[in-house]
This record gives structure tokens, sequence and C-alpha cells, in this order.
């Protein structure tokens, strides 16, 4: 069984190579072909992935350290493998007969999961036909399986997994940010799915299932909502902590146009310097707090308080994440806004994974100060 240090010394041995690819995953609009089968054969993939299916079943605090180094050389890499690395997860909240369906070939998955209600689904003997598309669909240039969701006649969210040959990929990534990710649309039209793949909605999101019960690890029982919070939380540390070293190295040669000023030599540098490296660090150190106190929920249970107070945490870390990247590039000088810069890229990726929807800045301190007055909560991602 590979072990927790085993798993992120690979990581470290993957990072030159993540680094080097960088540019060139961009320009593919996909994940590296070569870096898929590195993080396979690493084992990362599979590291959440139960033992009884030949995984890791490794915990969140080795996921952490993990994909913050894959960051640090490409976070459009970093979080296709967070995503495949968390989704192998869900697909363990799945029936028994769809884990033997999706864990049985391989021992693990490539699942993208669209968990929004963007689907058609009609029922029918035996199980669905689903119609319609699907966006966001990060992972799904290499995946084996699809996970989409719709709403049931019930008006109940459902989620569907059914393979990755039964839908089409509608190539709609064109992204300035997170380039890499080739997270383009998934299409389903008339694909029947049967009853044992699919999942209901509020069973997903609130965490054990039926699926679950087969595992006495009660991280297969987390809800889904702080699940995906753990999945941005080292993309954003490890792409500050790239970002920092490219802004390290641009100051370090650093001199004025016109003036000729050495900029390591003046003050303000030092200030900024030390602000940038202060600021990274403060970020990492609440990242790693939140997934802390993730780890401990996952043990004690969610209770509403916990969840909103995750969102919030979630938020606030992409928020300060966002303002710190954009305080660095303001800082870098134009000629570092130029393609062949990483601390561009590195700018462009943040600002767009901070965007993010389950990590929404509005929404998510309205629903902390909504649990203050006494309000019930009015968005379904918590």
């Amino acid at each position: 069984m590979t072990s927790s240090s085993e798993l992120i010394g690979r990581a470290h041995d993957l990072l030159p190579t993540l680094k080097a690819r960088a540019a060139e995953t961009e320009v593919l609009r996909r994940p590296h072909d070569d870096t898929i089968r590195d993080l396979i054969d690493a084992g990362i993939v599979q590291m959440l992935v139960p033992k009884r299916w030949g995984g890791a079943e490794s915990d969140l605090k080795t996921v952490y350290e993990v994909v913050d180094v894959l960051a640090q050389g490409c976070i459009s890499t970093a979080w296709i493998a967070s995503f495949y690395i968390g989704h192998n997860l869900y697909a363990a909240k799945l029936t028994p007969q769809a884990q033997d369906e999706l864990f049985g070939p391989r021992g693990f998955v490539l699942l993208p999961a669209a968990t929004a209600p963007t689907m058609k689904a009609e029922p029918v003997k035996g199980g669905w036909i689903i119609s319609g598309r699907a966006p966001w669909g990060s992972g799904v240039m290499h995946a084996d399986w699809v996970m989409v969701s719709g709403m049931t006649h019930e008006k109940t969210p459902r989620s569907f997994v059914m393979p990755v040959a039964d839908v089409t990929v509608v190539d709609t990534w064109r992204f300035t940010g997170m380039a890499g990710t080739g997270s383009n649309d998934i299409v389903a039209e008339n694909v029947f799915v049967p009853d044992h793949r699919s999942i209901d909605g509020v069973a997903l999101r609130k965490g054990a299932t039926e699926g679950t019960a087969l595992y006495d690890n009660p991280l297969y029982a987390i809800p889904l909502a702080p699940m995906s919070y753990t999945t941005i939380i080292p993309v954003l540390t490890g792409g500050l902590k790239g970002a920092l070293s490219a802004f390290e190295a641009i100051v370090d040669r650093r001199v004025r146009n016109f003036s000729g000023d050495v900029v390591k030599d003046q003050q303000h540098a030092h200030i900024v310097m030390g602000e940038m490296q202060i600021a990274t660090r403060a970020v990492d150190v609440l990242g790693r707090a939140h997934i802390d106190r993730t780890e401990a929920l996952v043990q004690s249970g969610f209770t509403t308080e916990d969840r909103i107070a995750l969102k919030g945490s979630a938020a606030y870390l992409a928020r300060t994440g966002r303002e710190v990247i954009q305080a660095m590039m303001a800082a870098a000088g134009s000629s570092n806004y130029h393609h062949d810069q990483p601390i561009q890229r590195f700018w462009r990726d943040l600002a767009t994974v901070t965007s993010h929807a389950f990590w929404d800045w509005d929404i998510a301190r309205e629903q902390v100060g909504r649990r203050h007055f006494g309000l019930p909560i009015n968005n379904p991602i918590v």
C-alpha cells in the first residue's frame, strides 16, 4: 500500500516535469497525455480509492500536500488531478454494483462530475433516459466515465454515471485562465442510465449513501460541498507558492528601464517582497487549518454551522489568494505579461479558479450572516 510520504515524494518528483509542460499544456487546452499517465503511474489519481479496490485510501491532509506541490508547477494540471482524486471518492458513494463497474477494470476511475442539475432526466423501466448539456466538464478529456446531473419529474436533483463513449464532448474550452484543463461541455442525447448507476442528489450532498455503507472509513461519507472545498485549497496555496517563486526570480534579476536601477537594491522592493512572502505563508497556514478542521469533522460529523463555516473559509481563502496574486502581478513589471513568463499564467489561472461558484465570496458571506440572524440557507451549495 502506498504511504503518504511516498505519494508526496512522487509529487515532488513530478514538479520539474509539470513546470516544463505548463506552457504546452495551455496550448493543448487540456492536460498533457503524458502527465495523466505520470499521475496514474505515481498512484496519485488512486490515492483516495478504497483499499478494497487496491487504492491507498489516503486522507485529506495528504491530498493537500500532493496537490499543493503539483500546483506549484501547473495549476491546470493540479486542478484536474484534484478532481480525479476527489471524484474517485464520489464513485465510492454509488451503489455496490456501480462501484464494481467503475472500479473493477483497473481499480480507479477518471471521472468528471458535473453536479449542477442541467440535464433532462426521464424515468423509464429500470432506469433513466438522460438528455442535455453539462458545462464545466473538468476531467472529461481523459475520462472513462462521466457524471452528469438533472432534475427528476419529482423536482429533486439526481446524478447519473455513464461511459464516456455514450456522450459527446463539445470543444468549448477557450478560456484565458485555467486554459489547460480542457473543461469542455458534455452532451448526452437519449442515453439510458440504469438505476444502479444513478444517485439521489440530496444524498450525494449530505454524504452518506448506500455505497458508503461498504466502508468503515468515514471519509467516504463526507458531504459534497466540504469535499469540493478541499479541491480548491491546495490548488490555491500551491499556485501562490509557484507564483511567488516566479516573482522572486523576477525581482532578483530585474533592472528598471531608463534609470538602470537594480530593483533588488531598493528598499521598496524589500518591503514588497516581504509582503508577498508573508501573505503566501499566511494563505498556506489558513489552508492547512481548513483541511485540519475538515479532517476532524469527517470523524465527528458535519453540522449545518460547520458546513457554513467551511464555505466561508474556502471563499475567504479564494478572495485573499486572488488579492495576493494580483499584488504580485502589479509589482512584477509590464514585461511579465508576455506569454513566455510563468507568473502571468499563475495570475490568469488563479483569477479564474478563485471565481468558481462553490466558493463565491458574496454567497458565502451572505450564508454566514444569515445564520447569525437565524435565517435559513438560501443557496444549495453548502
